[in-house]
């Protein structure tokens, strides 16, 4: 529901922006990735190419690439990974992650972001058309607020909470100098630095310990 409330913001945007009604409904259903549709809408709505705004949408949604490497069991096979593949997103992977019944929570969470998403949209876009500035409502603070809810759980790890550190740091570092959407494809880039990152052993503990020489027995 809080996803269907973002898409609410997301469908207010585009009808403002001058795209008719239906096209936030189509594109939530047929891409149902909010980040590169927003960045989508926003780089048409500043004049911009379609062509462009699409090769922008695909360089962000390149963070589905490691996304599909640590979820191949989930998916399943056949058609199931295929329409698991459509569901794919930020906050299916997270339930997928960080939940115990990974399967279970990924396609629970996937198809109720698939109906969640539209429909917010087709409100939004309702919305759009008697509000001159959809952004006053600030909805789409929603979005990044429910993934910090969901990770939580996961930075007690100091394992995952450093890389993680890392790429917030990259990502609010590249916000100035980037379009929307690619501070967060930036922040992978702290995955390079994992191996530098670990947590080195304290001395002795970890260590094997030697094994002591036998002692000799005296002999009567």
């Amino acid at each position: 529901m809080a996803v269907g409330v973002t898409s609410v913001s997301y469908g207010a945007i585009s009808v403002a922006s001058g795209l008719p009604f239906w096209f936030p409904v189509l594109m939530g259903t047929l891409v149902l990735a909010g980040s590169s549709e927003f960045l989508f809408v926003g780089i048409v709505g500043a004049g911009g190419s379609p062509i462009a705004a699409a090769l922008a949408g695909l360089l962000v949604n390149a963070r589905h690439l490691p996304y599909g490497l640590a979820l191949p069991d989930v998916l399943g096979h056949g058609w199931r990974r295929w329409f698991g593949v459509h569901l794919m997103n930020d906050e299916s992977v997270v339930f997928a992650l960080t939940r115990k019944d990974p399967t279970r929570s990924y396609w629970t969470c996937g198809i109720g972001v698939l109906l969640c998403w539209p429909v917010g949209a087709l409100l939004g876009a309702g919305l759009g058309s008697a509000v001159s500035d959809p952004n006053v409502f600030g909805l789409d603070a929603m979005f990044p607020a429910v993934i910090l809810a969901l990770i939580l759980p996961s930075l007690k790890d100091a394992q995952v909470r450093r890389p993680a550190l890392l790429g917030a740091v990259i990502a609010l570092a590249c916000v100035p100098v980037l379009p929307s959407g690619l501070p967060l494809l930036a922040s992978l880039a702290a995955l390079a630095a994992l191996p530098l990152l670990r947590g080195r052993p304290a001395a002795g503990r970890d260590a094997v310990a030697e094994p002591e020489a036998p002692v000799e027995r005296e002999r009567a």
